[in-house]
């Protein structure tokens, strides 16, 4: 019985510690999810992450390219005293131009903030995949937001392809880019 007593008194440490042990581990566990799922739920303050604005809603006006207003910049506008702004002309000599075929620029307005509307050849935005879509549609807009403008990528039946849209008034700008992708029989979902 001697040898019966000693091995009881450990197995009864055993067993204390295990049920310390799990009562931490639960209070682990529930500290843990409580953090998380509050972590999840409660949105940040608008103070630490001002919104970006929705992309412009305004139509796509083609007839401008043409008959352009003096308020409008397009790809064949050329200010002979300064720099015209937005400057999209290096980006469309460079590497862009098959792709971008010319550009409506539009300054900003008491309705609206200053946007590009890029116009792109169907078919070699067709070729591209999302990859190359999304590294166009950056660099662009990282070229118009120096500028202080926002983008929108159309073709010329007047089809939103993509937008890259700032909130300007933080520092850096927070900006966004959202392309519309054409699945295999022709319906059109965002990303």
């Amino acid at each position: 019985m001697h040898i019966l007593k000693l091995c009881d008194r450990p197995t009864a440490l055993w067993a204390s510690y295990g049920r310390r042990w799990r009562s931490h581990r639960q209070i682990s566990f529930s500290l843990l999810l409580t953090i998380s799922l509050t972590t999840l739920l409660v949105p940040p303050s608008l103070a630490q992450t001002p919104p970006i604005p929705s992309p412009s809603s305004a139509p796509l006006e083609l007839d401008l390219l043409t008959k352009p207003k003096d308020y409008v910049i397009t790809a064949n506008t050329v200010n002979p005293a300064q720099l015209t702004v937005p400057s999209l002309w290096w980006a469309q000599q460079n590497s862009e131009k098959k792709l971008l075929d010319n550009w409506i620029a539009y300054p900003a307005s008491e309705k609206e903030p200053a946007r590009v509307d890029l116009i792109v050849n169907q078919q070699i935005w067709s070729l591209l995949d999302t990859i190359q879509r999304y590294d166009f549609v950056n660099r662009l807009g990282s070229a118009a937001r120096n500028f202080g403008y926002n983008v929108r990528v159309f073709n010329y039946q007047k089809e939103p392809l993509a937008t890259y849209t700032c909130n300007f008034s933080t520092s850096p700008a927070l900006c966004s880019i959202q392309t519309t992708v054409k699945n295999k029989i022709g319906l059109q979902r965002s990303l």
